[in-house]
């Protein structure tokens, strides 16, 4: 099968496709596809083919969405890279990916030149990539997808190790987006706006299902969100739908005049959606759709539509088709509804395994699925409902971070002999990161916390800390997380 953006051009090469909210340029897919063939020709020339690993290390912007289509027609994996990422974590994103070949953008490239080299922005270079727009085409052999192909690998981190890079084929992504699109609909004239950053699997899904679809998607201008700019923007550009995070949510709600109520649907996830936000949402007559769903399953796994947010708002709904959902115990045997286990998921959409990880896959695949981690139950009505993690994981405004990365970093420090780190609640952001650190005093936690921001991305670095004389412990010596929690709790 050719790339979906081939397809789609010849379709409808004069639907609107993709909009610009920085610039408010429309682009149709005839001229998409126009400006992707070019872009592909310039990839071939610079070596990148079938099979290749394409890193894209850039924020949400149109010439990102070129590079999406244009991957999948030179036959390339993409790999996006967090643009929140210091140097030396994504010298370790490429190594982990196998990365051949890094496209930047002007502001991250002074990360990615340091990081690796043969480097090429999208912008014009000033800190020694090769500017690709300066790269002439060269003839490529189109390029022919099998649905079992990997098209995409996204990063994920765990707690209790590095991070693992998920493996999408073009089959999880098309039938992802043909479960959403059953569950929440598609109008001729649907605009989706984008206002998350594509190096996450929730900004690139509008990318991917808008071809599939035929509809068009609203980038919003990049940089740090702005819920008063983002109003304005689904309005100026008549956007139909969005996908937020919760903390997303909350900020429009507190600004918004009836914008949202206007939409056909808002969908969050990312994180849980707080059935206080959900039920302020409501309020407003703002349709919202509370959503479970994570990088292995290529977005949704369950989503609540509007009336089920009114009479369960705690719930994420009912599981999309192509998606089993079961809940299990300890020995992997289902359990009846209403009671509490391990979310366990199956199907379509699901990842057939991790990159160049066979231990990681084997541990989290069963035979009856992928192991998520997350607890919760099914109702009566088969809703879901997901309570927590069964391990540490931190989700901080929709960001994933690794407790025990964060504690590494921290334990590099010269004074400090111990780190924990925690999630703590937040009305915010969900949980906000906190660190208990030993061997240090309190007059030195400005130090450590710019020893942390010069080595962690800025949402993985702690907002909250604790200098103690020894972290508490169990009677067996494994460290008291609720006793950590309660040093937080106590001042």
């Amino acid at each position: 099968m050719r790339d979906w953006l081939a397809l789609r051009a010849q379709a409808t090469p004069t639907r609107p496709a993709l909009i610009d909210a920085r610039s408010g340029e429309t682009t149709d897919y005839g001229r998409l596809d126009e400006r992707v063939e070019k872009l592909a020709g310039r990839l071939a020339a610079l070596g990148v083919g079938v099979d290749d690993h394409l890193g894209v290390l850039a924020r949400t912007r149109p010439a990102f969405v070129d590079l999406v289509h244009a991957a999948a027609r030179v036959g390339a994996v993409l790999v996006p890279v967090n643009a929140r990422l210091t140097e030396r974590e994504v010298e370790q994103a490429l190594a982990r990916a196998d990365v051949d070949r890094l496209v930047c953008e002007a502001e991250t490239e002074a990360v990615a030149t340091a990081a690796t080299d043969g480097v090429v922005s999208l912008d014009p270079p000033t800190a020694g990539a090769r500017d690709l727009a300066q790269v002439d085409p060269e003839p490529f052999e189109l390029c022919s997808w099998a649905p079992e192909q990997t098209q995409l690998l996204l990063s994920t981190s765990g707690t209790t190790g590095d991070p693992k890079l998920v493996r999408l084929t073009m089959r999880n992504l098309a039938a992802s987006a043909a479960a959403s699109s059953w569950r929440l609909g598609v109008l001729p004239d649907d605009r989706w706006y984008c206002p998350l950053p594509m190096y996450h699997m929730g900004g690139l899904a509008p990318v991917y299902r808008s071809v599939l679809y035929g509809t068009a998607v609203v980038l919003a201008a990049p940089g740090s969100f702005d819920p008063e700019q983002a109003l304005a923007e689904m309005a100026t550009h008549d956007a139909t739908c969005t996908s937020v995070v919760p903390t997303m949510l909350r900020d429009l709600l507190a600004v918004d005049t009836g914008t949202l109520a206007d939409l056909r649907f808002v969908l969050t996830g990312g994180a849980a959606t707080p059935e206080r936000l959900v039920e302020q949402a409501r309020a407003a007559d703002v349709p919202v759709c509370p959503s479970y769903g994570m990088t292995e399953t290529a977005s949704q796994v369950a989503t609540a539509r509007p009336a089920d947010a009114d009479v369960a708002p705690g719930s994420v709904g009912h599981p999309l088709v192509f998606t089993e959902v079961t809940v299990v115990d300890d020995t992997g045997a289902e359990l009846p509804a209403g009671e509490t286990g391990e979310i366990r998921v199956d199907g379509a959409t699901v990842t057939p395994g991790y990159y160049d990880d066979p231990e990681a896959t084997e541990a989290a695949f069963g035979s009856g699925g992928f192991h998520t981690g997350d607890a919760g139950y099914r109702d009566e009505q088969g809703r879901l409902w997901v309570l927590n993690r069964l391990d540490d994981r931190i989700v901080t405004g929709g960001e994933n971070v690794d407790p025990g990365e964060v504690a590494t970093v921290l334990r590099e420090y010269p004074d400090v002999t111990d780190a924990f780190v925690v999630g703590l609640p937040d009305d915010r952001y969900g949980q906000r990161v906190a660190a208990a650190v030993t061997g240090v005093d309190a007059d030195e936690m400005e130090q450590l916390e710019a020893f942390a921001r010069d080595r962690l991305a800025g949402f993985k670095c702690p907002r909250s800390w604790r200098a103690v004389d020894a972290l508490p412990r169990t009677a067996s010596g494994t460290v008291d997380r609720a006793a950590v929690r309660a040093l937080f709790e106590d001042g």
